[in-house]
């Protein structure tokens, strides 16, 4: 079964700067598309940002112009650039994967890291 595992994750003052990796056991560009979702105290899970085949990128409107997703398909690891990082981004930030194999985008992701914390201070 596929693992993903993410690091990066810890404590920074507002306006510092994060980045989050997820090591994916399998090959990453198999995968449609894949997201950082991220679960806060008293919120639902919500998806941060997104890529998908062919490179697009979709980002949550608050974080936008702050995060960037990328991947290296030479390490089969999924990235998370966070800067101007505010204490609303505080959270578990989990990696999820589409089904290998799948043509679309199912946005259901069932293949899920264990997350990493993100805790910002102001």
């Amino acid at each position: 079964e596929m693992q993903l595992l993410e690091s990066g994750g810890g404590s920074v003052q507002a306006g510092g700067s994060l980045r989050l990796s997820c090591a994916v056991s399998g090959l990453i560009n198999s995968m449609y598309c894949m997201a950082w979702i991220r679960q806060a105290p008293r919120q639902g899970r919500i998806e941060i940002a997104r890529i998908e085949s062919g490179g697009f990128t979709a980002y949550a409107d608050s974080v936008k112009g702050r995060f960037t997703i990328s991947q290296d398909n030479t390490k089969n690891t999924l990235y998370l650039e966070m800067n101007d990082l505010k204490p609303e981004d505080t959270g578990t930030y989990y990696c999820a994967a589409e089904e290998p194999g799948r043509t679309y985008c199912s946005y259901n992701y069932p293949h899920r890291g264990q997350g990493t914390q993100v805790t910002i201070s102001s």
